[in-house]
């Protein structure tokens, strides 16, 4: 049996946040293109979709939150420097200048991180497929060596490196996103370090898989996705990939039908991103049979991360997928 030129894990965040999220999530699922699912513990509607999860039977890992909400560890309880003074994380943002100034007590982010893992352990029964991070907090200086010790005790396999190959020079993203895609590009390089010295480390041909070769979702996010920026940017993936090599690769996607306040969020209340059209635009695009069409076509087969396992050297031969296909011209 041939193997695909492209194994694609196409993985739904913020699993938990709220119940209509949740919703089109898991009908993206059924669907057949949403692959896996991150889920936020503690998230609003946590519990309720760790049944979903269990139902469904759908392929589920922790997406670990130092950013939004309230935790679950010790720092429900005590002064924390991942806090505000109303007890919530810091923000997106709030959160990186903190640790860029010092003000972040990495042992406190490792309690959180264990916290947050033996919750999911709680909610599942077992432990996760993956571990990523929630506004890309695991990649970030500092955080990421905790991160990778944490995944590293609790035995967990794979991880998310969202350097996606030319990001940088796709004009659709306003100024503001691509600078923040770029700066999780480079600080997802820069965490590889850490990662591989704590068994993360991309190492496939002796059938260990511990992140993706190729990822994709920073220029697709929102109002920006569609089947061929999809196609597009994983055929800059493929891009010097040597002959007859298949590759591996993950599309980060955030659909569902949009929050409505005050329901959903992490303790609160949903943010902007989760209440937005987009979300929904996200999950048109992923339940449309266009684009699960378009990569059968070019070779593309979709699977869940523990999938990944089973490839193994010496197994079957690549099929004959070319860029070619990826690039026939098409509306954006």
């Amino acid at each position: 049996m041939a193997w695909p030129r492209v194994q694609l894990v196409v993985t739904a965040d913020d699993f938990g946040y709220c119940p209509r999220r949740d919703k089109g999530i898991v009908e993206a699922f059924l669907a057949g293109t949403v692959t896996s699912v991150s889920l936020l513990v503690n998230g609003t509607a946590a519990e309720s979709a760790a049944e979903l999860a269990r139902r469904h039977s759908i392929p589920t890992g922790l997406h670990a939150n130092l950013s939004e909400g309230r935790p679950v560890g010790p720092a429900r309880h005590n002064a924390s420097s991942l806090l505000s003074p109303e007890g919530f994380f810091l923000g997106k943002m709030g959160f990186r200048e903190a640790l860029a100034a010092g003000d972040v007590a990495l042992p406190q982010v490792r309690e959180e991180l264990e916290a947050q893992l033996s919750r999911f352990r709680e909610l599942l029964g077992r432990s996760p497929t993956h571990v990523d991070g929630h506004q890309h907090v695991h990649v970030l200086p500092g955080v990421c060596q905790v991160f990778a010790e944490a995944l590293q005790a609790f035995g967990v396999r794979f991880t998310r490196l969202p350097v996606e190959r030319g990001v940088g020079t796709c004009a659709w993203l306003e100024a503001p996103a691509r600078a923040f895609a770029c700066t999780v590009e480079r600080d997802a390089r820069d965490a590889m370090g850490p990662f591989s010295r704590h068994g993360l480390r991309q190492h496939l041909y002796r059938g260990t898989h511990r992140w993706t070769d190729a990822f994709v979702g920073l220029s697709t996010c929102g109002r920006h996705m569609s089947t061929h920026r999809v196609l597009a940017s994983l055929a800059r993936a493929l891009e010097d990939i040597p002959a007859g090599r298949a590759l591996t690769a993950e599309l980060m996607a955030h659909p569902g039908y949009p929050s409505v306040p005050p329901a959903g969020g992490c303790g609160e209340g949903p943010d902007a991103f989760s209440c937005s059209w987009e979300r929904l635009h996200e999950l048109h695009v992923l339940t449309a049979p266009t684009l699960r069409a378009r990569l059968a076509q070019n070779g593309v087969q979709l699977c869940a991360i523990d999938d990944l396992d089973s490839k193994r050297p010496g197994e079957g031969v690549p099929c004959e997928a070319t860029l070619e296909p990826f690039l026939e011209p098409s509306p954006p």
